[in-house]
């Protein structure tokens, strides 16, 4: 799989609280057709899946789950983020080189130039664990 640095949210980013990740993504402005009056409406998720990963590259610890979301904003400082989809994930699930988790792909309604995870965790903090997240160029699919 090919990551690029830009499309990195989280790079072995530790999670021992709830947190947004490190990086946000910029989609960049929406641009107009020659002859539009408007800009074109940005909705990632349809048509082409644009595909993403999120791994483990650090076992956790302690908690009871971790939620990740997926947020869109209009704004990078994420004023009034709208969440698109999130995924909770119990701590077996959660050891390095496990399972990716969330899709595998940016959901439909990634609709906003902005777009980062939100770590959101239950139970005692954890003070272990570690999560790289980002748009990739294609996933590995044989293991």
């Amino acid at each position: 799989m090919i990551m690029d640095r830009t499309l990195l949210f989280s790079d072995r980013q530790a999670i021992t609280a709830t947190a947004a990740s490190t990086n946000v993504v910029d989609l960049g402005a929406a641009g107009t057709v020659y002859g539009a009056s408007a800009p074109m409406v940005r909705d990632v998720g349809h048509g082409t899946q644009v595909p993403m990963v999120v791994t483990v590259t650090e076992s956790f610890n302690n908690l009871t789950s971790l939620a990740i979301a997926l947020q869109v904003d209009d704004n990078a400082g994420f004023a009034s983020p709208r969440t698109i989809s999130t995924h909770t994930h119990v701590l077996a699930d959660l050891a390095a080189n496990g399972k990716y988790l969330l899709p595998d792909s940016l959901p439909a309604g990634t609709n906003e130039r902005y777009v980062r995870l939100l770590y959101t965790v239950t139970g005692t903090a954890p003070t272990l664990g570690r999560i790289t997240a980002g748009v990739t160029a294609g996933n590995q699919s044989n293991g």
